[in-house]
């Protein structure tokens, strides 16, 4: 009994394991979709430096604020670490135009008006409304997903993402 005990923890393990790291050393997924400014962005044009992808439910919302004004904040420091802050939500351009001059802010939102990224990076949610659910990406410069936060909190969130790109690159 403790010898088949052991096997089903390890086996339980093994697949939480798994599913937490599922995104690790996979390709970014190609997009092509518009920023607040209308213009269409790819993911090629992100390779070269690091990728903060990070998917939220809804501009101006609290959380959703919170969250994009703590990468407003520190925006100089990810610039100092050749690392790119990228938005998503569900949001039309106008709503996405709005919200960061409002806040101003510095980097991209993207327009994922019917949920292909964020159905090809399993983030979409359909309840209690149609969204994306709050997940970052961090994209190395060769565009490979290097860690996949599921869970994220608006208000610590940047400041854990600048310790993990210190991390992965190498800094003290």
């Amino acid at each position: 009994m403790k010898k088949l005990l052991a096997v089903i923890t390890i086996c339980l393990s093994f697949n939480v394991l798994a599913g937490s790291n599922q995104w690790e050393g996979v390709p970014l997924t190609n997009f092509e979709l518009l920023d607040q400014n209308g213009q269409k962005r790819t993911n090629d044009e992100f390779k070269g430096s690091w990728l903060v992808l990070y998917f939220y439910p809804k501009n101006k919302t609290p959380g959703c604020t919170v969250e994009a004004q703590k990468f407003t904040e520190d925006h100089a420091k990810y610039k100092a670490m050749n690392t790119k802050i990228v938005g998503v939500s569900y949001d039309d351009v106008d709503s996405h135009k709005e919200f960061s001059d409002e806040y101003e802010m510095p980097f991209t939102l993207l327009a994922d008006t019917d949920a292909t990224l964020s159905k090809a990076l399993k983030v979409d949610r359909i309840l209690p409304w149609p969204h994306a659910s709050r997940q970052t990406f961090l994209v190395n410069p060769d565009g490979v997903i290097v860690h996949h936060f599921k869970k994220v909190s608006p208000h610590e969130h940047s400041a854990e993402l600048l310790e993990l790109l210190k991390e992965k690159q190498g800094a003290k």
